[in-house]
């Protein structure tokens, strides 16, 4: 078919022309449906397509190597909390983390076993987490949680496998693991009286065990005896505190915490070198055996004879500091301390990054979208504002394409200047390239297609520097006449605004809502509708500022206010001018931002729901560190401690609560949110990495040319609910069975709708085809979709 002219034969599109025209007359009368039921059954399953749409996905930091494991075929990485394997014949590298089953809490050791093809994760926790690479099943081992110990002595610190049994070193001794079985044996309690002692690492060396204590010496026993689980059966063979034991060939070597390798002589321990530096790793990989130190990796040959030594500075892009190291095939993998899995060759040669692609940490501190990236800082504060010590990291760009770091030298050396504790991201609603961070120390930094170009300070802005203090920029926010707006602490003018056309101004003095200097501290800001400026404070509440109407200021407090807490975190307009105020100890709504603008002082109010047949309020005493309003105006509430809560748009109905123990949340501690309005796709940054759903959150669309439905197929055991997304506001959706039969109907609120599969709420649809018919408001436009429920 040329453009301009109709083919004479009915081509592909012109037959689905056709077949949609005839759509659109049946949805306008559903009884003609039930007549060409089976026609339509057929051309059904024909046309439909099957797609999958997982729900969550992981977006954590790779960087902070804390063990390695390795096979023949792969090399094993384990971060700060998630897991990484590279295949060393096709170098596909895979990644685990909570969205596949594994915890937030912080790894400690791993180890693979290439005969039982398992992964054994360790947590400072004491939680062991066995990933069977078979199935890929994840089995939570909780027997070293639940005994009766301290909870500070339950870290797991390194696995040895012996006989199909892996001894597990922890800080109260020694338990072994059946491998086969995957059940626990018997715990040692070492110790002189079996007192609780930290072992650092064991191995097992003709027909011994021996365990390096942290600082009881190195303890051995008969390996075959059945009282291990007796302390008197262990005698101590070296005194003194000790940080690894390995077998090796011929030799039982150890290292202490001065800093010396030794060798087993058959009686006692002698030095076989003095280190450079103590050392954080030992370990036998093949027929050498490799010794870690922050700065150095020391590799000895099957004599003991030192093959390599290689320096962090031979890394010249980073200043690395090393974690731990393993030699597989003449390639050194190197775990480091923030730069991710490095490697090299045995001879001297270039260094590759083989870190997955992520940020630059898993705390991420404050986020933002910018069209369709998403920039992420990690300075911070504490609940005090106070910033110290100051954090010297660089910032994270996720775009479709992925991540994108900034590291913080190449950022200093752009601007010449310190930029320490970056908490805060505007992006410009005009132009997403052209970006702004907040430093709570340095100032207002400018990026311009992701390359820092500018710091703003006192000698090029409008920015004060306080008397006694440093330059502490926190909230920014557009209006919407394009004019960035910053809070500036410690000074009596502390509003700023970087207008349109470039040039820098500064606010009115508004000292006068506020006792003394020390109290102007300031977090997030937010502009509604009228260009009120909404500014959350440390101990004064809420500031609501507007200077189209005689540099208006008003203060919601506790009295006046009825706010539970005058220390703010976020105070946001929803979508119908209601005002939103998470506070550190609950939540409180404005019913309208107009009354700001008329006079009186401004009275919030709680959200009381009914919870187990009893009235209590939405959040009570809850830190409620962020509040997001989606398309669809319900809410996203993050907490400091009880994850995430996502309600409807009065609040009086929770949708999801998620937590670490329900969901992938790698943490309840939740810093920020953000809602890509364009995919739905809700970030949620918590202390210990990011993760993202898929929910309804999208904006409304301009037409309905992409109207899109997951997921499809609906398939057995699937307990979620399918969304159709590129909607219309305010669009109509109808959705029936085959035969034409309404089973649901709703109107859009943004671009997404959710249907629970029931026949308006009352029972699960059958497995079938159904037709999902979509008309504007207005009905000027139309769409046809379908999906495929089996169950």
């Amino acid at each position: 078919m040329k453009c301009g002219r109709r083919s004479k034969e009915p081509g592909a599109l012109y037959m689905k022309l056709r077949i949609l025209s005839f759509m659109l007359y049946l949805y306008s009368n559903f009884d003609a449906m039930k007549k060409f039921t089976y026609a339509l059954l057929m051309l059904f399953a024909v046309q439909l397509g099957f797609s999958q749409n997982k729900l969550w996905k992981g977006y954590f930091s790779f960087r902070e190597i804390k063990d390695l494991s390795e096979s023949t075929t792969k090399v094993v990485a384990g971060s700060e909390n998630a897991l990484f394997s590279k295949n060393l014949t096709s170098g596909q590298i895979t990644t685990t983390t909570t969205v596949d089953g594994l915890s937030g809490e912080t790894i400690t050791a791993i180890y693979h076993s290439p005969t039982y093809k398992k992964t054994i994760i360790g947590y400072a926790t004491g939680l062991m987490i066995v990933v069977n690479e078979v199935d890929g099943s994840v089995l939570n081992v909780v027997d070293i949680i639940n005994k009766t110990l301290p909870p500070t002595i339950k870290r797991i610190n390194h696995f040895m496998e012996y006989d199909g049994k892996v001894y597990i070193s922890c800080d109260y001794g020694v338990s072994e693991y059946n491998l086969a079985t995957l059940v626990f044996g018997d715990t040692f309690f070492i110790g002189d009286n079996a007192a609780q002692i930290a072992v650092k690492q064991t191995a097992v060396f003709q027909g011994r065990i021996y365990a390096a204590t942290r600082y009881y010496g190195i303890r051995s026993a008969d390996i075959n005896n059945p009282n291990l689980n007796d302390f008197a059966q262990w005698t101590t063979v070296a005194g003194g505190a000790w940080l690894g034991v390995e077998a090796f060939g011929d030799y039982l070597m150890a290292t202490n915490d001065a800093g010396s390798l030794q060798r087993w002589n058959g009686t006692t321990f002698g030095a076989h070198v003095q280190l450079q530096q103590v050392p954080v790793d030992l370990r036998k990989s093949g027929t050498n055996l490799i010794v870690t130190t922050a700065n150095f990796v020391y590799i000895y040959d099957a004599a003991l004879l030192q093959i390599r030594l290689l320096n962090s500075n031979e890394i010249p892009e980073i200043a690395a500091t090393f974690t731990c190291a393993t030699l597989i095939n003449n390639t050194i993998y190197i775990g480091t301390l923030d730069d991710g899995l490095q490697s090299t060759t045995l001879t001297p040669g270039p260094f590759v990054d083989m870190t997955p692609d992520g940020p630059l940490r898993n705390n991420i501190f404050a986020m933002t979208s910018a069209g369709a990236n998403l920039w992420s800082v990690f300075g911070d504060y504490d609940i005090f504002f106070n910033p110290y010590p100051l954090d010297y990291y660089g910032v994270s760009k996720y775009a479709p394409t992925g991540w994108f770091n900034i590291p913080y030298q190449d950022i200093e050396a752009a601007v010449g200047h310190e930029v320490t504790s970056m908490v805060r991201v505007a992006a410009n609603p005009a132009n997403p390239n052209d970006v702004y961070i907040s430093s709570y120390h340095s100032g207002l930094l400018k990026f311009e297609n992701d390359v820092p170009v500018l710091l703003y300070d006192p000698n090029n802005s409008s920015l004060e520097a306080p008397a006694s203090g440093t330059l502490r920029i926190n909230g920014s926010a557009y209006d919407n006449q394009g004019n960035l707006w910053v809070t500036n602490n410690y000074v009596n003018r502390f509003l700023k605004v970087k207008r349109a056309d470039g040039q820098w101004q500064e606010g009115p003095d508004l000292g006068t809502l506020f006792q003394s200097i020390s109290e102007m501290i300031f977090g997030r800001m937010t502009i509604d509708k009228n260009g009120t400026k909404w500014i959350a404070t440390r101990d004064k509440g809420v500031i609501g500022f507007n200077e189209n109407y005689g540099n208006l200021a008003k203060a919601i407090t506790d009295e006046p206010g009825n706010l539970p807490s005058v220390q703010v975190s976020i105070a946001v307009a929803d979508n119908r001018n209601q005002l939103w105020i998470g506070t550190r100890k609950g939540l409180r709504v404005l019913s309208s931002v107009d009354s700001f603008l008329s006079g009186g002082d401004l009275e919030a109010e709680s959200i009381i729901i009914i919870e187990d047949n009893l009235a209590q309020e939405l959040l009570y005493e809850q830190s409620v560190t962020d509040i997001v309003v989606d398309g669809s105006n319900n809410k996203w509430l993050a907490t400091a401690d009880s994850g995430v809560f996502y309600v409807s748009p009065n609040g009086q109905q929770t949708i999801y609560h998620f937590t670490k123990d329900n969901s992938p949340l790698p943490s309840n501690s939740v810093n920020d949110v953000e809602i890509n309005g364009i995919t739905g796709e809700v970030f949620i940054a918590t202390d210990k990495g990011m993760v993202s759903f898929k929910g309804t959150a999208t904006s409304a669309a301009d037409n309905l040319n992409n109207v899109y439905v997951y997921p499809n197929p609906v398939r057995p055991g699937y307990a979620g609910t399918v969304k159709v997304s590129g909607l219309l506001d305010k669009a109509n959706v109808k959705i029936a069975d085959i035969e034409g039969n309404l089973v649901y109907e709703t109107i859009s609120e943004g671009g997404t709708i959710e249907w629970d599969t029931t026949a308006f709420g009352k029972y699960k649809v059958a497995s079938g085809v159904y037709m999902i018919f979509v008309s504007a408001e207005d009905g000027g436009e139309t769409k046809v979709k379908k999906v495929m429920i089996v169950r």
